[in-house]
């Protein structure tokens, strides 16, 4: 009985105990309340020794007791809270924009924004490019940012669409730098029928008139764009576009162009040689720069031809008209005729302002009645390069140039003294194979251009018939 006292030396009978009663567990005094994580434990280990038990064999005379499994009850995960959200970015400051007017200075445009003078010198003396910004022009932007005490954060100085410089406070001092955009550059074409002008031609065939220009310019050697074309006339283009932002931002270059004029056909295909040289040629590799420009102006009509007898329509006499007159806008660029050196330039009552260039020893080229001058007396210029603008100084009825070409001392026609001139050079024999299979490809568009435009002509005419 439990309450009855074993007779002292008397020995105590025990039940045999099963093999496995003799890993005796601790006696653990637990709480109430750590009962069931006491039964989970107790569970686990016994389901371990179990499995410990089937690793060694038992002995057949023994009885292996079965430990019942002992499930321990499922405890809740506790709940994580989510983590709170990042703290949004401050939002950046605007910009403030001043477009740069004329008679403005930095000093202005700052005070006009809330800055100061001492802004002005730390953001010109302290970063790299700040001298830049002292060199402002009028139609350019200026943008500032404030900081968060109202300092100046940042300045923007948008140059160009094509490049902004760009201050910012950094710190104690102010840092600059350069974002240059790049446009992109795709490939066009442009077929005409000249109507009444190259220009007009070229103006309904959706080119600008710096391309027309510079198609003028290429062919200016061999064609008088004045006088040589015709109705009729075809011309084909392929060239290149500067894109930003999807939309055109510049011209680019013309790489192939051919004018059929009075059906004598004119190629001209954009080269770079072996000495890295740029240069228009045509199909045989003969250069399509002659020695001068048949039409030195970005001209849009001829007025007056060389005429040795005419009457001066200001003095009503009768006066040499040694040259040729171009009428053209106030500001219309003039060009060089050809490489040579200034001898004079300058202002008279009866010229106003001119410029007289030297090329070589027997020709020298005149150009009257400049709205400015673009070269000095000594200075060397090339073909094509801009000596001045187009206006009505001196004796003129209306802003045009007066060219005068001369061949040792002699006034020349200067629309046709030109056959008598040397003729262009040519690649090298060796260099032929290079450039033949560098146009090529070229040449089979321009090819195909010219074919569609034949036949849209022949297709014309034809409609032309069946109406009459």
């Amino acid at each position: 009985m439990p309450g009855a006292k074993r007779p002292r030396g008397a020995t105590a009978i025990r039940e045999p105990k099963a093999p496995l009663s003799r890993w005796a567990l601790p006696t653990v005094k637990v709480k109430r309340n750590h009962l069931t994580l006491g039964l989970a434990v107790a569970g686990c280990l016994a389901i371990g020794l179990g499995l410990s038990g089937n690793d060694e064999s038992a002995p057949e005379s023994q009885d292996v007791a079965t430990l019942e499994p002992v499930t321990a009850p499922e405890i809740a995960s506790p709940e994580v809270a989510p983590a709170p959200p990042a703290p949004a970015l401050p939002a950046e400051a605007p910009w403030v924009e001043d477009k740069v007017r004329s008679g403005d200075n930095l000093s202005l445009i700052f005070e006009r924004a809330g800055y100061t003078k001492r802004d002005v010198h730390r953001v010109v003396t302290e970063p790299e490019h700040g001298k830049g910004l002292a060199r402002i022009h009028p139609g350019q932007t200026i943008a500032f940012q404030a900081g968060n005490n109202g300092e100046l954060a940042g300045v923007k100085h948008v140059k160009s669409r094509l490049e902004t410089v760009l201050y910012r406070l950094d710190g104690d001092t102010y840092t600059s730098e350069i974002l240059e955009r790049e446009p992109e550059v795709v490939r066009s074409t442009a077929s005409g029928v000249i109507t009444s002008s190259l220009f007009m031609a070229g103006q309904e065939a959706g080119l600008s008139q710096t391309t027309i220009m510079e198609m003028a310019n290429i062919f200016g050697g061999v064609i008088d764009f004045v006088g040589d074309p015709r109705k009729g006339d075809t011309m084909n283009l392929v060239f290149e576009e500067h894109l930003l932002d999807g939309t055109k931002f510049d011209d680019g270059d013309i790489i192939a162009a051919s004018y059929n004029n009075q059906g004598k056909m004119f190629t001209a295909y954009r080269y770079v040689d072996v000495h890295g040289e740029t240069g228009y040629y045509n199909a045989d590799g003969v250069s399509m720069r002659k020695a001068f420009l048949l039409a030195p102006v970005d001209f849009t009509r001829i007025s007056s031809n060389f005429n040795p007898a005419r009457i001066h329509p200001i003095y009503k006499t009768a006066r040499p008209h040694r040259g040729t007159d171009y009428a053209a806008p106030t500001g219309t660029p003039v060009y060089a005729a050809g490489d040579g050196r200034v001898v004079k330039a300058g202002y008279s009552k009866a010229n106003g302002n001119y410029v007289f260039i030297q090329h070589g020893e027997q020709f020298e080229t005149k150009y009257l009645h400049l709205h400015k001058r673009h070269a000095k007396k000594g200075q060397r210029v090339s073909q094509g390069q801009v000596i001045g603008t187009v206006g009505m100084t001196g004796a003129a009825t209306g802003p045009h140039l007066h060219y005068e070409f001369l061949m040792n001392g002699v006034h020349r026609n200067p629309r046709t003294i030109h056959k008598k001139l040397p003729k262009a050079k040519s690649l090298p024999t060796d260099e032929l194979p290079r450039f033949k299979a560098a146009i090529e490809p070229i040449a089979q568009q321009l090819a195909q251009l010219q074919t569609t435009t034949d036949t849209q002509l022949a297709l014309a005419a034809a409609e032309a018939d069946d109406r009459g």
